[in-house]
């Protein structure tokens, strides 16, 4: 096997002539260039102003990187949580305004558009409001806390008007761009089937975050964080570790399978719910009170084509992807692509005609050998050809594009539509584990059926 490895900057121009199913004239071409421009190619009239809504784990990553691109800036911060106050402030500047309301910064008619990291049960409501009030919305993945929600969400946008851009990362890779453009040329012949997975095997990994030391009802508006949930006395770790419960997150389906499906779809060109979904899993390592398997494995039909994803928090295995197509296999990880072409013909002669008597079966190699060997000297070489880059470079490119098509009106590569549809892969994963049957999605009802 025959291995080439490049960096993303120096990867130009390469083609490959591989055995059998050959890229022999389909050029692997350059990497898409880098999206983001110079600093100074952003005039301060054309200065985007957004509002922060949730500073935590993945908002306070956001907001760090929102305010390092050209022509970008925070006007104001939202958090039920007073020590996030402080933490935007460090994050921007010492005299940045805070609130724990969020409709402050939809009021506020110099923010042009928010960006939005909030526990998965106020995701419809943020971002309801948010086009409500004119503003355009970034909202993390996955866009739903479910079906409905979704459905709402959509409709939303699409009367307001306004540009919804979700936070599933992968469709800004420059690793994935490469694989749709492999697969678009048809380099993987009919696809097969695809695999997806990802594992972790930490407490961290399986969201036992540690509450912030301070936290109490004095320091967090616990009612208001409940929102439309069943109220429940006050509780640190719920509030750090919502992802466990499915009152508030989406569990391992809207935090690591939703990055999986939105990646596929974005690779496959695909934009619609899956036909049909079968979940099996449990809670294998995590006993801890949760009510969201912390071992999950889905099986869907995207049309005609079997998908199976799996994901797992107590066995860590790289984010990966293997699609497999009758030319060949392609693997994907966050930095990683490499193609592997296979002939689909024999390799030798068919081992049935041992059940042939001699006389068949040596007249049967004789014409085999002289049909099929190759001439001296001219034997197909097997070969891998793959694609190496820095881990996982998605997240400033996906938010440049969206505050890009704030200030142009430009569409986003993650618009509503995709969002949801990558959402109700996720909320089928669920509804499939736990009411232990197939699931499919009825569009005329827009419901998740038996």
């Amino acid at each position: 096997m025959k291995t080439h490895t490049y960096s993303r900057r120096e990867f130009v121009g390469l083609s490959a002539a591989a055995a059998g199913a050959s890229l022999a004239g389909n050029t692997l071409g350059p990497l898409p260039p880098n999206l983001l421009p110079d600093p100074t190619a952003v005039a301060v009239s054309d200065r985007v102003r957004f509002g922060m809504i949730g500073v935590g784990m993945q908002g306070s990553g956001l907001l760090s990187q929102s305010i390092r691109l050209p022509g970008v800036e925070c006007a104001a911060a939202c958090d039920l949580y007073d020590g996030r106050h402080t933490l935007a402030r460090e994050i921007v500047r010492p005299d940045l305004p805070v609130t724990r309301r969020y409709q402050a910064l939809l009021d506020d008619k110099t923010i042009d558009c928010i960006v939005a990291a909030v526990p998965d049960h106020w995701h419809k409501q943020v971002v309801v409001d948010a086009v409500s009030a004119g503003k355009d919305i970034y909202c993390e993945k996955p866009m739903s806390h479910s079906a409905a929600d979704g459905v709402a969400m959509v409709a939303a946008a699409k009367q307001a008007g306004r540009i919804v851009q979700i936070g599933s990362q992968r469709v800004s890779s420059q690793i994935c761009a490469k694989a749709k453009e492999l697969i678009a040329q048809g380099t993987l012949g009919d696809l097969m089937l695809v695999e997806g997975w990802l594992g972790r095997n930490d407490p961290n990994g399986a969201w036992e975050y540690p509450p912030p030391p301070d936290l109490s009802p004095r320091t967090l508006d616990w009612d208001t964080w409940q929102g439309t949930v069943p109220k429940r006395a006050f509780d640190p770790n719920i509030f750090a570790r919502w992802r466990c419960w499915k009152e508030y997150g989406t569990g391992l389906a809207g935090d690591l399978l939703v990055h999986l499906i939105s990646g596929m779809m974005f690779m496959l060109g695909i934009n619609e719910p899956p036909k049909q979904a079968a979940s099996v899993g449990g809670i294998r390592r995590w006993k801890d009170g949760r009510n969201m398997p912390d071992v999950h494995a889905v099986v869907y039909y995207y049309g005609e084509l079997p998908v199976y994803m799996r994901l797992n928090l107590g066995t860590e295995m790289p984010e990966t992807y293997r699609i497999q197509g009758s030319k060949g296999i392609l693997e994907v990880t966050g930095s990683t692509l490499s193609y592997t072409p296979q002939s689909g013909k024999d390799s030798g002669p068919s081992y049935y005609t041992g059940s042939y008597p001699r006389a068949l079966r040596e007249a049967y190699l004789a014409q085999w050998h002289q049909e099929n060997d190759p001439k001296l000297g001219e034997a197909a070489l097997s070969e891998t050809v793959s694609i190496s880059g820095p881990e996982f470079d998605d997240i400033r490119p996906h938010l440049w594009t969206f505050f890009e098509a704030v200030r142009t009106r430009k569409p986003v590569v993650e618009d509503v539509v995709f969002g949801h549809h990558a959402a109700l892969a996720c909320h089928m994963a669920n509804e499939s584990y736990f009411r232990k049957s197939f699931v499919s999605w009825d569009d005329a009802t827009k419901t998740i059926k038996t």
